[in-house]
């Protein structure tokens, strides 16, 4: 239940990294920015109302002994000059009000009347409530009537210029999280990039080791290991060139110590034994050197004109191949490592399929794609990766003419990856098998 509750509000964040950190930093510095607004705000208002609180009973009381000084007909004169932003003075009763009022109005009022003293007999009532508006009434000593009306008012209006700084925050805010977001993620997409960019010998582009601390230690790993898989797989295939190239000289003495036999069924079968072993020995030395197919260097070729000499070659030799469909233009590719790649599918689809079918398009994404098709058997769809694995065969017979030695798609796979392509293999509607090449 646990891991349900902590996994639901994951899926309501994008699924990059570098947007989830977006939107969290983003988020999270616009509520710190309108929390900060907020209290401002709040802050400005509390202090604007205990200036109005602490000030206004001075000023009334001044106001209210110089009109009581002055002259009757004068005193209309005056109202105008001595009015302010929240109170006014009104000369008689006012209007009719309520003796209910606020805490903060009877506090005002009573500071008021301390102010003014008790010869001008203040008295206090509500106007209305929303807004609040309330009024205090004097009695000077002509005998006349003055009322003053409060019309309390929290915080002054923003200056104009408020909104546009706040606008331009709201895009630093941005810009800020996109470089942090940016800087934070782009080593994890380089080492992506890296990754996918290894060849099955491990000689891919190296990591920049320069950076924070962080980053730099992650491409220092990166490339040590990097270099630890080249020096394993090199040595392994090391290992499997110098016994497969070793054993040619044993078989090939054995082979003719066999032909120097009588004729019979013994040396029919030792020759077909040594046979087999010669066949394995050449793949397997073909197998280690197909690692090293991207040391060759890229030639700009016309995708065309290849690959009708590579089906031209096998129709001259009397093998039913065909190219069903071709794409013009010219691409840069390792010419000689491409040529054995499509061979060994080619082969292989004659070999099972009795026919093959090369075509060869171009994806949406500009890649160089080639297919080589049969209508042979096809392959189980839990085996089709497995197949593109060295040794491994569909059939549990040695024999050369129907399970082979497993290192043909092996080979046209390892060749693949090394001129920096990619292999997969499907079955085709209504039988056979389709070995598709992408080349960048």
């Amino acid at each position: 239940m646990s891991r349900m509750a902590s996994a639901f509000p994951m899926r309501w964040l994008p699924r990059g990294m570098a947007s989830r950190l977006y939107l969290i930093i983003f988020v999270g510095l616009m509520l710190a920015q309108g929390l900060s607004f907020g209290l401002m705000f709040y802050e400005r208002y509390e202090s604007a109302t205990t200036v109005m609180l602490n000030t206004v009973e001075h000023e009334v009381a001044t106001s209210v002994a110089m009109l009581d000084r002055l002259p009757a007909a004068e005193r209309a004169d005056w109202l105008g000059r001595l009015q302010r932003d929240n109170y006014r003075f009104v000369l008689g009763h006012g209007q009719p009000g309520s003796p209910v009022m606020s805490a903060r109005a009877r506090g005002l009022a009573s500071r008021i009347g301390q102010e003014v003293g008790p010869d001008y007999q203040a008295q206090a009532d509500t106007i209305s409530t929303k807004p609040e508006r309330y009024q205090v009434h004097f009695r000077l000593h002509d005998g006349s009537t003055l009322t003053l009306e409060v019309t309390p008012r929290g915080v002054a209006p923003i200056a104009q210029w408020l909104p546009a700084v706040l606008v331009l925050q709201l895009f630093l805010l941005l810009a800020c999280t996109w470089l942090a977001v940016r800087l934070a993620a782009r080593p994890l997409a380089q080492l992506a990039q890296a990754a996918q960019a290894m060849l099955p010998t491990a000689d891919g582009p190296r990591m920049s080791e320069e950076g924070p601390i962080e980053v730099a230690r992650a491409a220092i790993a990166f490339n040590t290991m990097q270099e630890r898989i080249a020096r394993h797989l090199k040595e392994r295939l090391h290992i499997l060139a110098s016994i497969s190239h070793d054993l040619q000289t044993p078989i090939t003495r054995m082979r003719l110590r066999a032909e120097c036999l009588d004729e019979g069924e013994e040396r029919r079968k030792l020759l077909g034994d040594l046979h087999e072993m010669e066949h394995l020995v050449r793949e397997g030395v073909a197998y280690a050197r197909s690692a090293h197919g991207g040391a060759e260097a890229p030639v700009r070729m016309d995708v065309k004109a290849f690959l009708e000499s590579l089906v031209f070659d096998y129709q001259d030799m009397g093998k039913p191949v065909t190219l069903a469909r071709t794409v013009g233009g010219a691409a840069m590719v390792r010419q000689q490592a491409l040529r054995r790649v499509l061979g060994n599918l080619i082969d292989n689809a004659i070999k099972y399929g009795g026919t093959a079918e090369v075509s060869a398009w171009r994806s949406e994404e500009g890649e160089l794609c080639i297919a080589v098709c049969d209508r042979g058997p096809g392959i189980p769809e839990e085996q089709l990766e497995q197949v593109l694995q060295p040794f491994y065969r569909l059939e549990g017979s040695r024999n050369r003419d129907t399970g082979g030695a497993g290192l043909g798609l092996a080979i046209a796979m390892q060749l693949t990856r090394a001129i920096g392509g990619n292999l997969k293999l499907s079955n085709r509607q209504g039988g056979g098998l389709a070995a598709n090449l992408s080349l960048p």
